[in-house]
């Protein structure tokens, strides 16, 4: 293989792990869970904005309408001056006239504003039950994460005790138990056999100092009464002697 095959494959090497260390499941939830986050900030500024515009909304078609009543009212006050003969019928019911102008102008901004409403409420609605699901998707997430970590805690410790159990010898182990078991038991038997040696046999000096010591007296008497059964007498003994 040339040199520029294996630089290549050294680099391939390196590329994929570095693609498992990105891939750690861990890492990318975590990741998820800030994107998650960022979304649901986002979405509850969205919704708050809406919920604002709808606010809005209903208080501009509330006063469009309260402007609607006392358009009439003037307009009815117009009338009544105009019977009192406090002002004059043409300039009354002209004004009178104008009033009602602009209820009816005030009576179609409140509608349009309050059908307006009813939109934004809708679409805030809509919203907030999004939100509210994306708010129960990060806390499952993060439930998770919780558990994938003491799973990953678990399974880490797990493969490291697999790993030192894989690496013990165990058949070298058992030989050097029973060759010291052998040795142990070659040392017992030659001490044994040291023991009776000792037992056995003694040195000359010791034999030596036994036969000095002479016979007890009990062995002298048995020694002297076998003699006279026998007729040996002590001087017959001596003249045998050379």
């Amino acid at each position: 293989m040339g040199v520029f095959s294996r630089l290549f494959k050294v680099g391939q090497a390196e590329a994929h792990a570095l693609v498992d260390k990105l891939e750690d499941p861990i890492k990318m939830t975590e990741q998820g869970i800030r994107d998650l986050k960022k979304d649901c900030q986002a979405a509850m500024e969205s919704l708050a904005q809406v919920k604002a515009l709808a606010i809005r909304m209903k208080k501009d078609a509330e006063d469009h309408k309260k402007q609607a009543a006392e358009y009439e009212r003037k307009a009815m006050l117009l009338l009544q001056k105009m019977q009192g003969g406090e002002l004059d019928a043409g300039e009354a019911e002209r004004l009178a006239t104008e009033a009602l102008g602009k209820k009816e102008e005030a009576e179609t901004k409140s509608l349009q504003f309050q059908q307006d409403y009813n939109t934004q409420k809708d679409m805030g609605d809509k919203l907030q039950v999004k939100v509210e699901k994306l708010k129960q998707t990060i806390r499952q997430y993060e439930n998770d994460l919780v558990t994938l970590r003491a799973r990953a805690k678990t399974a880490q410790s797990m493969r490291k005790i697999n790993q030192q159990l894989s690496n013990v010898d165990s058949s070298g182990t058992i030989a050097m138990l029973e060759k010291m078991k052998t040795k142990v038991n070659e040392e017992e038997s030659l001490a044994e056999a040291y023991g009776d040696i000792s037992a056995v046999g003694g040195s000359v000096d010791e034999e030596i100092d036994k036969a000095l010591e002479g016979p007890s007296a009990k062995t002298a008497d048995s020694l002297k009464a076998l003699k006279a059964k026998m007729g040996i007498t002590e001087t017959s003994q001596v003249e045998t002697k050379p």
